[in-house]
């Protein structure tokens, strides 16, 4: 399927040219709204020059506008020619003051601007949605193709094409193994099992095969594709790697070579790692200072006058790939009670006056604002369980130590979503260890953001399930 039949020389050249001469009237305009004469002398053709010339380049280097491309929507159409004209705006604003340029009536740019903006996007709607409707209703389609698989990789071409690509191209149906499930859904668009294709690509002249099933069926493969060479289609193949490798798939690539990972990683992406490590020590410096001062020692005189014993209470946990690091608390247990690797329960006779409520409200987790700028933890994170429970359930949860692949943190997915507390009750440390995998396989900035806003409401109304 040719989906870049539009760039073309004459298409490099006509469309912007339209767009300088729409400019032109709009300029035009604007000077006979702030004028009230059609005069258009002095500085204003020099204006108009820059103008249109600083347009062509950055709408050719950031709006990819020099196609009528039927792969982008008019949404996107209008985001890319907004964002480029905001571009272009701050370019003349920084020209004009860099080179201490005459400066024209604020009124007359704000009217040259808006009227350049209401008919280039005009215009380009226009020429896409004539463009559309001639191959829609008069011109042949280009390409007439089948999907070979009626599998996810499969479905998700089909609605590709059919959201982005509706015009020029004609989709005749898929061809699917009679052992291949296929939802109700798109039962109707099945024209038939393999053994039916190549009759079926020759008596509806076909013209192009799109081959969206397991990359292991290497016999059907190349039988397709010497037909498609013997009878002069088109044989493309869309990977199935989800189908290959019977697990989920992420691709990416490096230069023009695909690289396969079954888990999403963003955090293995070093930009996204520095964003993070930025955000943490500028965080758990914000509340060392500002918080710490007058939060922690009174904390601390409390503690002091509810129990005798030290104010801080240390532990080491396993980070980052299992490397272990002490964490710091507030005290929150009497002294001396020798079970520091058994977990609080509810009603423990350990907790002190105290000590119950720095849990309740998390406060005992203050501390550990040490540990994130010292790189031991993270803000956000997979909390860190104790040494005897990773070794226990390591063994019963396969998944456990995935958890461990990136920094532990002061607040996590799981923690926010109830997961928290006791984990005695079967299943409750499977559905932690999942939630933390939600977290570790589809991280953002903004996620950790949301994670922060729930914690800190968490704490205001206090954790239920807090011992």
């Amino acid at each position: 399927m040719e989906r870049y039949r539009h760039y073309s020389d004459t298409s490099r050249f006509i469309l912007p040219a339209v767009d300088v001469l729409l400019i032109f009237a709009a300029f035009r305009l604007a000077g006979y709204l702030f004028l009230g004469n059609w005069y258009f002398g002095g500085y204003y053709p020099f204006f108009y020059a820059i103008f249109a010339l600083l347009w062509w380049i950055l709408s050719g280097q950031f709006a990819n506008l020099y196609r009528t491309d039927r792969l982008i929507t008019y949404p996107e159409k209008l985001l890319y020619l907004m964002r480029t004209f905001l571009l272009h705006a701050g370019v003349v604003l920084l020209g004009v003051v860099a080179l201490h340029m005459y400066w024209l009536p604020a009124r007359y740019l704000f009217s040259a601007y808006s009227f350049s903006v209401t008919a280039v996007v005009a215009g380009r709607f226009l020429i896409t949605f004539f463009y559309r409707a001639y191959h829609k209703h008069l011109a042949r389609p280009h390409s007439r193709f089948v999907i070979v698989g009626a599998g996810a990789s499969g479905q998700e071409l089909y609605r590709f094409l059919e959201s982005h690509d509706p015009i020029a191209n004609q989709f005749m149906g898929f061809f699917a193994d009679s052992t291949e499930p296929v939802p109700a859904g798109i039962r109707p668009l099945v024209r038939g099992r393999l053994s039916e294709l190549k009759e079926y690509c020759l008596r509806t002249q076909v013209d192009e095969i799109y081959f969206a099933m397991p990359l292991d069926r290497r016999q059907l493969i190349e039988d397709l594709s010497r037909f498609a060479d013997d009878h002069f289609l088109s044989f493309r193949i869309v990977p199935d790697f989800r189908g290959t490798v019977r697990k989920d798939v992420n691709v990416y690539f490096y230069d023009h070579l695909p690289i396969l990972t079954i888990r999403h990683a963003p955090l293995g992406i070093r930009t996204n790692q520095v964003l993070k490590r930025l955000f943490d020590i500028a965080f758990s410096l914000l509340v060392i200072v500002g918080v710490f001062p007058v939060v922690l020692t009174l904390l601390a005189l409390l503690i002091k006058l509810d129990s005798p014993g030290p104010v801080f209470f240390k532990q080491m946990r396993p980070g980052k790939r299992n490397q272990l690091f002490p964490c710091y608390k507030l005290r929150t247990m009497r002294q001396g009670h020798g079970q520091t690797e058994l977990q609080a329960t509810k009603g423990d006779r350990r907790v002190t006056r105290v000590g119950y409520y720095l849990r309740k409200y998390n406060l005992d987790e203050l501390p550990q604002f040490f540990n994130v700028l010292l790189g031991h933890m993270s803000v956000v994170g997979p909390r860190p369980n104790m040494i005897s429970q990773l070794e226990e359930y390591s063994k019963h949860i396969r998944t456990y130590q995935m958890r461990h692949a990136v920094t532990p943190g002061i607040t996590g997915y799981a923690q926010v979503n109830g997961f928290r507390g006791e984990t005695r009750e079967a299943g409750t440390m499977e559905k932690r260890v999942e939630y933390d995998l939600k977290y570790v396989e589809n991280w953002s900035f903004g996620l950790d953001m949301k994670i922060i806003g729930l914690t800190v409401w968490n704490m205001v109304k206090g954790e239920k399930n807090a011992y």
